[in-house]
């Protein structure tokens, strides 16, 4: 089914390959010029942020300097016997109340149920810190088999062991130590 050659039909396809080579080669020069714009963008936007920094690095510093509360923030820093230092002996710092800052004291229990409420039942309640719940008579029987004494020392000065760590007086140093007793006997009732 061949036609004459002169006729003016072909069989060929609409799109023959000399032109898909066309399409492809115009594909391939738009990618090549967007990413050359692409590429002079990113190096426009790095450049302004060096020159960014550099004009920051020389105006910003000047600024910082001469600003008062910025300088009287770095003298407080630098006062002696006012920064705790890790790793050396800070007991001798003082704790001074911030000029302004109003401070919400706790109030001291009274009494054993008192301390347990507001200080033991953080963790003995939950169960913090490997802290034997308070209704455990299990967990609580090897503990008052040890007795009182033991568990008024372990309460007063705290305790670190295997089954979990108590801070001394729970974490409330104010408390006397007369207080911290009559909560552990409450807590030993409480567990009987």
């Amino acid at each position: 089914m061949r036609r004459p050659p002169g006729s003016g039909y072909t069989l060929t396809p609409f799109l023959t390959t000399p032109r898909k080579i066309v399409v492809n080669n115009q594909d391939s020069q738009f990618f090549n010029i967007f990413s050359l714009v692409l590429g002079i963008l990113i190096v426009i936007a790095i450049l302004l942020f060096a020159l960014a920094r550099v004009v920051g690095t020389n105006t910003q510093t000047a600024h910082a300097l001469a600003d008062p509360k910025y300088l009287a923030e770095v003298e407080s820093n630098l006062t002696t016997g006012r920064v705790a230092v890790a790793g050396r002996d800070n007991s001798a710092l003082a704790i001074a109340p911030v000029a302004g800052v109003v401070v919400a004291e706790l109030a001291i229990p009274t009494d054993g149920p008192g301390v347990y409420e507001q200080v033991c039942g953080a963790c003995h309640l939950n169960g913090i810190g490997g802290a034997p719940n308070s209704s455990d008579r299990a967990a609580w029987a090897p503990r008052i088999a040890q007795g009182k004494e033991i568990l008024y020392k372990h309460a007063i000065e705290g305790y670190d062991g295997k089954q979990g760590v108590m801070p001394a007086k729970g974490g409330r140093v104010d408390l006397s130590d007369e207080l911290v007793k009559a909560a552990v006997d409450y807590m030993v009732t409480k567990a009987q």
